[in-house]
C-alpha cells in the first residue's frame, strides 16, 4: 500500500489518515464530532454510527469487512448495546471508504485483518451508541419539555420516568439527527455487568442470506452491458511480459478486447468468464521470466538453512546470558523444524469489478480494507480521489490475501481504463489465485536447550531463519525497527498483544531474515502458526530430557503469566491430563498468547499404520470479553480445520521460480468426515485488553497434534506438511 499510495493524491489521502490517526489516540473526538449528515436515503443519520428510519429499522454502520467470520454481527451487538434499541429491527449497511475520506475519515479503519476487527474498533463504535441514545432520549425531553435524566431507554423506547410517558425511537429521529454530537467526556459506557446483548448467543445477521442463496458476493456482481475479463500474469514472479499474439483469440465468439495489463500481464475480455478464459489460453504468450526462474524450494532451502548458523540476527526477545549458558551446559537438546509457504486459497478467487471514465472511477471490491482498496483504485484511475470510489462487497474468503493485498484490484482498474464507460468484472482463474499468491511466510528454526549436570533447564536459544512479511510490504517499519521484523516474532516476543508465556534462566530468539523472491503476506494466523509448532513442539522435547511431564513441564516455568497458564490448565483439565488415556490413545497439549487472546489446545488421537484418528480435541480461548459465545465458538472450530489442513495436507513448493501446486489437487484441506469436534472453553479475564478469535488458536492446534504423535509413534516430525512423513488424518 505505501507504493500505491505514492501519486500526486497520496497527500490528500494521507491527510485524513494522520487526522483519523490523532482521533483515535485521544478517544473518539474525531468520530463523533463530524459534519452532521443526512444518508443517502434521507433517513435521520445519529452521529455516524447509526440510522433510524421512520419504520423503526436500526441501520448500523459497519466499515470492517464481512468474510465469514461475524464481526458484522459483533459489531452491531457493541453498536445496539449503548444504544438500547430493539436487537430484532437490526440491520446494517457499508459506508463506502470515499464517503469517509470526504467526512476526514469519521469511520475509523476499514482494515480487516490481524484478528482487529472487534478488539480495535469496539470502544469507539459502543461510544457511538452511546451517543446515538443519548441524542434520541434528549429530543424526547425537548418534545416532553423535561430534562434528559428523568428519561430512560430500552428496546427503542424511551421512557419519561416520572409520567410514564413513552415516545419511540423512529418518531425522534428527526429532531435527534439535528441535535449536537455529545462531547466524549459526557458518554459514559456501560459496565460489562450491564451487558445484556454483549455476550450473548445471539444468531448472526448474514446466515439468511447465505443459505437462502441471495447473498451475493463479488464473482456474482452483474451490471447492463457488463463484460467480463480474465488474466495471465508472469509465473514467475519478478518476471515480465515479452510479446503475445492475440491472433486466434481474437477472432473467438464473445471476444471484445485483448489487453497488456501493465508490465507483467495479458488479459482477455469478453461477453462471458468462460469464453474470456478460453480465449486467453489461446493467446500466445511468451515470458521474460528473468533470474528468479533459477529459483527452486531446494535453493530456498539452502538459504534458510545457512541462516540457522549465520552470525547476523535481529534480536526479538532476550533475558540473561544466553552465551554463557550455551557455553556452560552440561546436557543439550537440539531440534531443526521448517515450515513451508501456504496459500490464502479462498474459495471465491480474486476478483473486482470497475467502471472508468474521464471524470470518475468506481469499483466493486470483496476486500479485507477498503481504503486500501481505494487508493489503489486511486493510483490506478489517474482520476483525483473525490471522484473514485470503493463499494465494499461480501467476500468469499480472505485469510489475509485480500487485505494489504490489492493487485487484483489494480489490474481491474487499468483494464477498465481501456474500455472507458463499460463495467469489467475481472475474475481470477483457481490457477492464476494460486500461482499468484502472497503465500504465508517461509521460515525454518533452529532450537537448543541447555541443562545442568541434574538436567535443570538453564536456557533456550531459538534462532529463526526465513521470511519477514514487512519487508516486502511495510519496508518503513523496518527502517523504524533498525532492520528488524517486529512481526516474525509473533507468539514469542518480549511484551504486547504477542507476548512469551514462559520464564526461563536465560532466553535469546533472534531472526536471520532470508527474503527469496516469492511474496509473503498475512495469512490467517500468521507467524504465530510456526512459532507455536517450533516453540511448543520444543518444549515437550525439553521435559523429556527433563524427565517431567508435559504439562508439568509448563506450569514450572509459566508462573508470572496467570492467562497463559489458566488456558493451560483449562484444557488440561477438559482432557483429563491426570487420568491415564484409553490403550492405544496418546495427549499432547500447546499454549501461546497471539493477537491478545490467551489460546491453548489439548488432544487425544491413536495412529495406526500411518493413519491419525484425532478422538478429541480442546480448545480454550481467553480474548479478554466474550462478544459473541457462540460466534466464538464456531471461529475457534473454523480455525482448527485451517491449522490442521496445513498440519497434514498444505504447502506451496517452488520449481522454476513459481508455484507447483495450483489447484485444489495438490493443495489439499481436511474433509468433514475427518474433523473432530472441536471443545471449546471460553475465559473471560477481562482487563483493558480486548484479545482476537479469528487467528490465535490456529497456532495451537498442529503443535498440540504433533505432540500427541510424537507419544504415539516415538518419532518426532519436525517438518511439515504431515503427507510427507506417510501420515494421513482419517
Amino acid at each position: 500500500m505505501n507504493e500505491i499510495l505514492s501519486t500526486p493524491t497520496r497527500r490528500q489521502f494521507m491527510g485524513g489518515t494522520a487526522a483519523m490517526g490523532s482521533g483515535l489516540a485521544l478517544g473518539i473526538p474525531m468520530l463523533l464530532n463530524p459534519t452532521q449528515a443526512v444518508a443517502a436515503d434521507a433517513a435521520p443519520e445519529i452521529g455516524v454510527w447509526v440510522v433510524i428510519q421512520p419504520d423503526e429499522t436500526v441501520v448500523v454502520r459497519i466499515v470492517r469487512s464481512e468474510m465469514g467470520q461475524g464481526t458484522l454481527t459483533g459489531l452491531a451487538q457493541l453498536v445496539a448495546e449503548e444504544l438500547e434499541c430493539d436487537w430484532s429491527k437490526v440491520t446494517t449497511e457499508y459506508p463506502t471508504p470515499g464517503e469517509s475520506l470526504k467526512r476526514k475519515r469519521v469511520w475509523g479503519s476499514y482494515s480487516t485483518g490481524g484478528s482487529r476487527g472487534i478488539r480495535e474498533s469496539q470502544e469507539y463504535v459502543r461510544q457511538g451508541g452511546a451517543a446515538a441514545r443519548m441524542m434520541l432520549i434528549q429530543a424526547a425531553a425537548n418534545t416532553w419539555g423535561v430534562s434528559p435524566d428523568q428519561c430512560t431507554a430500552a428496546k427503542g423506547v424511551i421512557t419519561h420516568s416520572a409520567s410514564a410517558r413513552k415516545i419511540s425511537y423512529g418518531k425522534v429521529a428527526d429532531a435527534a439527527a439535528k441535535l449536537p454530537v455529545p462531547a466524549p467526556a459526557q458518554i459514559k459506557l456501560k459496565d460489562p455487568k450491564e451487558w445484556k446483548i454483549i455476550g450473548k448467543r445471539i444468531r448472526r445477521l448474514d446466515t439468511r442470506n447465505k443459505v437462502n442463496g441471495k447473498q451475493i458476493y463479488g464473482i456474482d456482481l452483474q451490471f447492463p452491458n457488463m463484460l467480463v475479463a480474465n488474466i495471465k500474469e508472469c509465473p514467475v514472479f519478478g518476471g515480465k511480459v515479452k510479446s503475445f499474439d492475440a491472433t486466434q483469440a481474437s477472432s473467438m465468439k464473445g471476444v471484445k478486447n485483448v489487453l497488456q495489463v501493465g508490465e507483467t500481464a495479458v488479459a482477455v475480455v469478453a461477453e462471458t468468464f468462460w469464453q474470456a478464459k478460453t480465449a486467453l489460453d489461446k493467446v500466445n504468450i511468451v515470458w521474460d521470466e528473468g533470474p528468479n526462474a533459477q529459483v527452486s524450494s531446494e535453493s530456498i532451502g539452502a538459504m534458510l538453512q545457512e541462516g540457522l548458523t549465520a552470525q547476523q540476527a535481529f534480536v526479538g526477545n532476550k533475558a540473561g546470558d544466553m552465551p554463557a549458558a550455551l557455553t556452560s551446559a552440561v546436557h543439550k537438546t537440539e531440534g531443526v523444524y521448517f515450515y513451508p509457504f501456504l496459500n490464502h486459497a479462498p474459495m471465491e478467487p480474486m476478483n473486482a469489478t470497475a467502471r472508468w471514465t474521464p471524470e470518475r472511477c468506481d469499483a466493486w471490491v470483496p476486500t479485507q480494507d477498503g481504503e486500501a482498496s481505494l487508493a489503489a483504485v486511486i493510483a490506478a484511475a489517474g482520476i483525483p480521489s473525490d471522484r473514485c470510489d470503493v463499494h465494499k462487497i461480501n467476500l468469499g474468503g480472505g485469510f489475509g490475501r485480500r487485505g494489504a493485498f490489492q493487485d487484483y484490484t489494480t489490474q481491474a482498474v487499468l483494464i477498465a481504463k481501456q474500455i472507458p464507460g463499460i463495467h469489467i468484472k475481472l475474475i481470477w482463474t483457481r490457477e492464476e489465485d494460486m500461482t499468484q499468491g502472497r503465500y504465508h511466510p517461509v521460515m525454518a528454526c533452529k532450537l537448543t536447550g541447555t541443562f545442568d549436570a541434574n538436567k535443570n533447564l538453564t536456557g533456550v536459544h531459538m534462532r529463526l531463519s526465513g521470511q519477514s512479511i514487512l519487508a516486502a510490504v511495510r519496508p518503513a517499519v523496518l527502517e523504524q525497527q533498525k532492520g528488524r521484523d517486529p512481526l516474525v516474532f509473533q507468539g514469542v516476543a518480549d511484551a504486547g498483544e504477542h507476548a512469551f508465556g514462559y520464564t526461563f534462566p536465560n532466553l535469546l530468539i533472534d531472526h536471520a531474515m532470508r527474503n527469496p523472491h516469492v511474496p509473503p503476506g498475512f495469512w490467517r494466523g500468521v507467524n504465530a502458526n510456526q512459532n507455536a509448532v517450533f516453540f511448543e513442539c520444543f518444549v515437550d522435547e525439553l521435559a523429556e530430557t527433563a524427565g517431567m511431564d508435559p504439562v508439568a513441564f509448563r506450569r514450572k516455568y509459566m508462573g508470572d503469566y496467570p492467562r497463559n497458564l489458566a488456558v493451560l490448565n483449562a484444557v488440561a483439565a477438559k482432557i483429563g491430563w491426570t487420568k491415564k488415556p484409553a490403550k492405544g490413545v496418546y495427549r499432547g497439549v500447546a499454549q501461546m498468547k497471539a493477537f491478545g487472546s490467551f489460546v491453548a489446545a489439548a488432544c487425544e488421537l491413536s495412529v495406526k499404520n500411518g493413519k491419525v484418528k484425532i478422538h478429541r480435541i480442546v480448545a480454550a480461548t481467553d480474548p479478554g470479553y466474550a462478544v459473541n459465545p457462540a460466534q466464538i465458538e464456531r471461529q475457534v472450530s473454523g480455525s482448527f480445520v485451517y491449522g490442521l489442513s496445513a498440519l497434514f495436507e498444505q504447502e506451496c513448493t517452488v520449481k522454476a521460480g513459481r508455484i507447483v501446486q495450483t489447484n485444489f489437487d495438490t493443495f489439499g484441506s481436511m474433509r468433514i468426515a475427518q474433523m473432530p469436534k472441536v471443545e471449546t472453553i471460553i475465559i473471560e479475564g477481562g482487563g483493558a485488553e480486548w484479545g482476537g478469535i479469528g487467528e490465535p488458536t490456529i497456532c495451537v492446534a498442529a503443535p498440540a497434534v504433533l505432540n500427541a504423535i510424537a507419544k504415539a509413534t516415538g518419532k518426532r516430525y519436525r517438518t511439515v506438511p504431515l503427507k510427507n512423513h506417510g501420515l494421513t488424518l482419517v
